[in-house]
């Protein structure tokens, strides 16, 4: 009889791209990017990773073997005739507001997620933004995890409602941004906008603001979650990417959903994060060490809760 299908602590599931960045002072043409890599790189940091996706015969050998040799189990990554998603995008002077001027889908405009037969029982699961269509596909296949996390974009929020709707209800953690959290809701306020979604059934929610951190949101209080001040940023593409990959990567390694076990792995989330945006690419966070990422961790925790502050 064969062995079981391994089984990896987190399944990733979203688009693997190739990335043309314009910034003010640099541009780089056909870079690893799309989110389930950013996220595969930043969470195989912590734990074992499956990455689910699609790529066309352009696709890089080298992207996938730096996926392997960080761990990454490429068993879910589909290899298709034609080419690869790219997306080329510049960036203005502030690194925030960007445009896109040119978007392919090419082979994933067909991406239909199967997952391999060993990834089906991962207990961690990241659904990246794709379609809610697509990431109810794939909450059908698992069997019982004991966390999921998704992302999501106001594009979704506008054409999917009701798929999205879906999605909502059978996640542990939504993470977004500011502005959409009020398409969502049609809130003025996060907090409002937070206890309504806390209301519909959602357990935890992490709102992202750019370099001014994030919050995350439960039921039972509100936390604050610093960014690593930067000196510069060079290409914020897969921030929040590495931030989610990290998040659920950290926290698989923990194994505990606790308030407390979710702050550290949004902290580790931050660090990671600061930096994706310190190097242009995905693959930008291959070589990147657990120690390394605890040392800015650590940081990031004194910032918040400084050794004099007495209680």
């Amino acid at each position: 009889m064969p062995p079981p299908p391994q089984r990896p602590n987190v399944l990733i599931v979203g688009s693997i791209a190739l990335d043309t960045v314009e910034t003010p002072r640099e541009k780089r043409e056909n870079l690893i990017g799309g989110s389930a890599t950013y996220a595969s790189f930043a969470a195989a940091i912590f734990s074992s990773v499956g990455i689910v996706g699609i790529v066309g015969e352009d696709f890089p050998a080298q992207g996938i073997s730096l996926l392997q040799a960080r761990g990454v189990d490429t068993r879910g990554l589909v290899i298709r005739p034609g080419r690869t998603f790219y997306w080329h995008g510049r960036y203005e002077e502030n690194m925030d507001n960007r445009t896109s001027l040119r978007t392919e889908l090419n082979v994933f405009a067909d991406f239909d997620p199967r997952l391999p037969p060993g990834y089906i029982t991962a207990p961690y699961v990241f659904l990246a933004n794709i379609e809610p269509r697509l990431q109810l596909k794939v909450l059908d296949q698992v069997r019982a995890p004991s966390f999921v996390m998704a992302d999501t974009m106001d594009l979704w929020i506008r054409t999917a409602a009701d798929e999205l709707d879906g999605v909502i209800q059978r996640v542990d953690l939504l993470t977004i941004n500011e502005s959409e959290v009020r398409l969502l809701t049609r809130e003025t306020t996060l907090a409002r906008a937070a206890r309504r979604l806390l209301s519909r059934g959602l357990n935890h929610l992490l709102v992202k603001k750019g370099e001014s951190g994030s919050l995350l949101f439960s039921r039972e209080r509100l936390l604050f979650v610093p960014a690593f001040p930067l000196e510069e940023v060079r290409d914020p593409t897969g921030a929040g990417d590495a931030f989610a990959g990290a998040f659920i990567g950290s926290l698989a390694a923990r194994g505990s959903r606790e308030l407390e076990d979710l702050y550290t792995a949004a902290l580790s989330g931050s660090s990671v994060a600061s930096f994706a945006v310190e190097s242009f690419g995905a693959d930008s966070l291959a070589h990147l060490t657990k120690a390394i990422a605890d040392s800015r961790k650590s940081q990031l925790l004194s910032m918040v809760h400084p050794s004099f502050v007495k209680q």
